[in-house]
């Protein structure tokens, strides 16, 4: 029984001291000290929403980090049933995200608070040193042109990770969604979209895509080409159901509206709902590009 479980537990301290390891050694370190100083500062320094989402963040990071470490560490990335590159890179790129997001959610929203400088802006430093780490992890892993890799290792599988990151900002920005038809409409457009990218990412996870009976580069192609007509639609109806007043939005902000106003949230979603549409112009830009003319070649 021994022997069984020296066969299936054995060390790799390659993968520790890789460029790789290197690196995530260093996002370990930078995400716990993040919210070891903001913890350290109170309960104060990470209220509310935003300081929540910033403390999750910084937690979450660290957890699947060590994970990672631990488990190609111990050789034991090989038993687990999914595509541990896809996976890692996944992860890599929506940690990049998150780290970003805090870097600038936090300072904004706490370091003009009382109390607890220091321990707040050495946490923004440190956050942002975190964000920089796992950037660089996503260069490291991310798959070059002509490499046979997984999906996620690809510029469109990271395109993917970017878009669902970007309709989870959404999500948490609208309010009253309800208060016209055409909101309604959008909201149903970010989900439908999310849904699916989501989807897409969890088949090449757990790598379902090479059970399918025809070509998913054609099928991913045409998904985004009905994506971006379906945000292209949400770009122009959320602007003009929010803000014009014939169609009952409001503008310009209104006086009375103080932190927090839900005036806010419209013009973070209207700004995000372009930014989602460029990002699906791109991704299905380069999937062309992989499937005509890479592919072809």
């Amino acid at each position: 029984m021994c022997n069984d479980v020296a066969d299936t537990v054995r060390m790799n301290y390659r993968s520790a001291c890789s460029p790789i390891g290197i690196v995530r050694f260093l996002e370990i370190f930078l995400s716990c000290v993040a919210f070891s100083l903001v913890a350290s500062a109170g309960t104060g320094a990470y209220a509310g929403s935003y300081g929540a989402w910033c403390m999750f963040s910084w937690c979450f990071c660290f957890a699947v980090s060590v994970l990672i470490v631990l488990l190609e560490l111990f050789g034991l990335q090989e038993k687990v049933p999914i595509s541990w590159d896809d996976f890692t890179t996944a992860f890599a790129m929506l940690a990049t995200l998150m780290q970003l997001t805090a870097s600038i959610i936090y300072p904004v929203e706490f370091l003009n608070g009382a109390g607890a400088h220091s321990y707040k802006a050495a946490a923004t430093a440190m956050s942002c040193l975190c964000f920089v780490a796992y950037a660089v992890e996503v260069g490291l892993t991310r798959a070059k042109p002509g490499e046979i890799s997984g999906f996620l290792t690809t510029v469109p599988g990271l395109l993917k990770v970017l878009e669902s990151f970007v309709a989870c900002i959404i999500f948490i920005s609208i309010n009253d969604y309800a208060r016209s038809p055409g909101t309604q409409w959008c909201l149903a457009v970010y989900c439908i979209c999310f849904i699916f990218a989501v989807v897409i990412m969890l088949f090449t996870i757990f790598r379902i895509i090479s059970y399918f009976p025809f070509s998913f580069d054609k099928v991913l192609m045409g998904y985004n080409v009905l994506a971006i007509a379906l945000y292209a639609s949400a770009s122009i109806i959320w602007p003009i159901f929010c803000f014009d007043k014939a169609h009952g939005g409001t503008s310009p902000r209104p006086a009375n509206c103080g932190s927090g106003c839900p005036w806010d949230g419209r013009v973070v979603v209207a700004v995000l709902s372009f930014f989602n549409l460029v990002v699906y112009v791109v991704d299905t830009v380069y999937s062309v590009r992989l499937v005509f003319f890479i592919a072809a070649a």
